[in-house]
């Protein structure tokens, strides 16, 4: 099953910078390398007048005039937080103008398609969300992602495909909307009902992510525990050393004391209490580390681990509205071996492509690119079923 939450690319990233620049009066020009951005005087978008280049991925070289362009990247997340200010909700409408996206358990089968055709029946509303999600420790350690979700709104199911089209399609000359607009086709109620599905939805598509993070944070944090009890044993092993000295040379006070004679005694009497009262504190120190380090250090432990733990923050940049048609497409195909033709028909949406998870006529294994169709007579028939 695709993840509900759709990454946003490389390619993406550039599309926007430069659509959403030239909003705001910028111009460009580009080669493999980067995009020389010229900026007008008094353009607000926080860079200063005059030309900048833009480096695609992650680069050490920036600076003033050079900026990096990645989706993680500060610059990018500026001009992310910029335009979503301007224009926080949109509205696009997807309307089936190109060839039927042919799902991959036919493209992977030895069958020639003859034909692919979409009937759309009705217009369907969804509502795709780009959320920024944070991930960081109290101190050290923080990632951020952009990802995209779509909605369906009358289902709230997850339509990733749609999330890509959308990010594939979307541009700063995307429709903009009014409150009052926005209240025409989606009540407060649903926009809350579906941020908290989309949210949801998001999460769980990230949980391994999250978990992979977590688990590095988790070993960082294991680590910093055992290089502490490391630094703690070998704090005891020194007071032990201190103890042993001092109880030596309490022992030959004592001999002085017993073989001894006047001032000479009473300096050793008076040493010995001494010493022997920075024994009893060094043992007193002594005793409470041990005692700790048998209970594992709880306290700095959990002083560590707090540090360690992970805060996940996710953040709402824009709301989409999209209207897409939906439907049915019929693919037709033809075994040439067999010279056999047979019609195939499944749920289709524009921007989404096949709706429904295509199942096998006999097994009902799921079809899909590892496991396409293997015979369409008498009945479709995977490529699993087929090999028993």
């Amino acid at each position: 099953m695709t993840d509900a939450a759709v990454r946003v690319t490389q390619s993406a990233v550039e599309q926007f910078s430069k659509r959403f620049l030239q909003s705001v009066g910028c111009t460009f020009e580009e080669n493999d390398e980067h995009i020389v951005i010229s900026v007008p005087e008094g353009t607000d978008i926080g860079l200063s007048h005059g030309d900048h280049r833009l480096t695609r991925g992650e680069s050490q070289n920036t600076g003033e005039q050079i900026k990096s362009v990645h989706p993680e990247s500060e610059f990018f997340q500026q001009l992310l937080q910029d335009a979503s200010e301007r224009y926080p909700v949109g509205a696009m409408s997807i309307q089936h103008n190109s060839a039927v996206e042919v799902p991959a358990w036919i493209e992977s089968s030895l069958f020639e398609l003859q034909e692919a055709r979409f009937t759309p029946y009705y217009n369907r509303t969804a509502v795709v969300f780009l959320f920024k999600i944070s991930v960081e420790t109290v101190s050290e350690y923080q990632q951020e992602f952009l990802r995209a979700v779509a909605v369906d709104k009358r289902s709230t199911d997850p339509i990733p495909q749609l999330a890509e089209t959308f990010l594939e399609a979307t541009s700063i000359t995307t429709d903009t909307l009014s409150d009052h607009d926005v209240q025409s086709q989606l009540t407060e109620k649903d926009v809350q009902s579906l941020l908290s599905t989309a949210q949801t939805q998001l999460l769980d598509a990230m949980d391994d992510q999250i978990e992979e993070i977590h688990q590095e944070a988790s070993r960082a944090a294991d680590s910093e525990v055992e290089e502490y009890r490391r630094m703690q044993q070998q704090r005891i092993e020194e007071l032990q050393e201190e103890s042993a000295e001092l109880s030596s040379r309490i022992d030959d006070l004592s001999e002085k004391i017993n073989t001894g004679e006047g001032a000479e005694r009473v300096q050793a009497l008076k040493k010995r209490q001494e010493l022997k009262t920075e024994h009893d504190e060094l043992a007193e120190t002594l005793t409470e580390l041990q005692e700790r380090r048998d209970r594992g250090f709880p306290d700095r432990q959990r002083e560590i681990r707090e540090r360690h733990s992970l805060t996940v923050t996710t953040t709402p940049l824009t709301l989409t509205v999209v209207e897409y048609e939906r439907g049915e497409a019929d693919f037709e195909l033809t075994d040439q071996q067999r010279q056999t033709t047979r019609s195939l028909r499944v749920g289709y949406g524009s921007g989404v492509g096949v709706i429904d998870d295509a199942h096998c006529s006999v097994c009902e294994s799921q079809l899909t690119g590892a496991n396409p169709i293997s015979h369409i007579e008498p009945e479709f028939q995977c490529q699993q079923c087929a090999g028993r």
